[in-house]
Parts: structure tokens; sequence; C-alpha cells
């Protein structure tokens, strides 16, 4: 067994070790049922988390996008978490190929959870650094059979402020603003509130002169109307 192999085996091994029946149904629940959980709660899983990063340093990235895709085998959702910790530890420094690998994870087991920690986090710092990328990224995303994807198109500027190239988020928001799909939908709003936040003027032009879907509209604006900066 090769050492991404270890990695991923020993991983599971304490996520497993670690279990609490008493909390996993609860998760299960909220997750739609759609994983199984190990019950470990957030602040106990990035405890774990700090040990794994002492025991398994230095990693190179090979290293790391292997045990990725090995944990995103497994069933319990936890260990897909796990997984993105892993990339997570040199991703304001990715290596140019670590898009690939972002982006096969978005479509391996894909739920809210993972996509959006993958969109704006992982692919958002890669996109900051690599920032000649994000044209061609965000367009050909935006373009995408698969759903998930077409979101992260959206959301892979969540965290930029005022480095936020509206000359593309508004034309992939422009492109996906008519699909009947809550996710999509949600993503748009998602998207314009946190960029209201920096820009509202540039917010509330675009979502006047936009045909938006409610609830893109709805959530584009509620920061906004929370602020008093739009009207209620």
């Amino acid at each position: 067994m090769n050492r991404s192999g270890i990695i991923k085996d020993s991983i599971v091994k304490e996520l497993s070790a670690n279990r609490d029946t008493t909390q996993n149904e609860a998760m299960e629940k909220y997750m739609k049922n759609k994983f199984p959980f190990y019950g470990i709660k957030t602040p106990d899983r990035s405890k774990l988390v700090k040990q794994w990063l002492k025991s398994f340093t230095p990693m190179v990235f090979s290293e790391r996008a292997e045990a990725a895709n090995l944990l995103f085998q497994e069933e319990e959702r936890e260990c897909h978490y796990a997984a993105l910790a892993l990339l997570d530890i040199e991703s304001k420094q990715p290596p140019e190929e670590a898009i690939d690998v972002y982006k096969e994870l978005l479509t391996t087991k894909p739920w809210w959870d993972t996509v959006d920690s993958i969109s704006s986090n992982l692919c958002g710092r890669y996109l900051l650094h690599y920032n000649k990328k994000l044209q061609q990224i965000t367009v050909d995303w935006s373009n995408s059979d698969h759903m998930w994807v077409r979101r992260a198109s959206l959301l892979n500027q969540l965290s930029f402020k005022e480095k936020t190239n509206e000359q593309l988020l508004f034309p992939a928001i422009g492109k996906l603003k008519h699909e009947k799909e809550f996710f999509i939908e949600k993503a748009i709003g998602w998207s314009l509130r946190e960029y209201s936040k920096t820009a509202p003027q540039a917010v509330i032009s675009f979502i006047e002169s936009t045909e938006l879907r409610p609830l893109s509209k709805r959530e584009g604006l509620k920061w906004m109307k929370n602020k008093g900066i739009y009207p209620a």
C-alpha cells in the first residue's frame, strides 16, 4: 500500500474510533439522509484534523489528492470533510493541476456542503492565485452539463470582495438565471448578496435591470435591505 492509502486508512480508523451514535441520526436527517455519518461534531473533527496534519506532514500534493479521492470513496460524510481538510492545507498556493482535482471532487458524491466548500474555498483560493484562469473556468463551468459544476461557477468568487470580476460574475448569472433549480437560484442570490457588501450600487443596478427568479432576487437584496441600503 502506498502512502496515500496509509493516510486514508489511518483517517478512517480514527474517525470510526470517534463515532458518536447519539449524534449521527440528527446529522443524517439534516443532510436529507443523503449520506451516513459517524456523528462527530465539527469542533471534535477539527481537533482530529490537527492531529492528522502533525502525523502526516510533510505531504506532496499528489499524495493529498490521491488520499482525498480515496476518502471520497468512503460512505461516511466525515471522510469527505477530512478529504477537503487535507487539500485545504496548501490551498493558498496550490499547484496548477489542483483545479482538476477540485472539479472531480465537485461531482463525486455531491451535495451542497462539499460543493460549496470546494467552490468558495478551494477553487476560490486557486483562482485568486491563478487569476488568468478565472475567465475560462467560469465560462466553461457555467456551460457544464453537471448542475453542481454550474453552481460552482457562481460561487468561485464568493470571497473575492473588491477583487470580484463582475464582468464575469454578472454574465455567468445571466446565463443561468432562468434555471428552475433551487441550488442554482440560491447560488445566484448568494453570490449577489456577498458582492453587495462590497459594491451595493453595482448589484442594485444589475438586479433592477435583470429578470431574476424570485428566490435569487430576494436573496440578492437581503443584506442591503437589512442595512437600509435598499428599500424593504
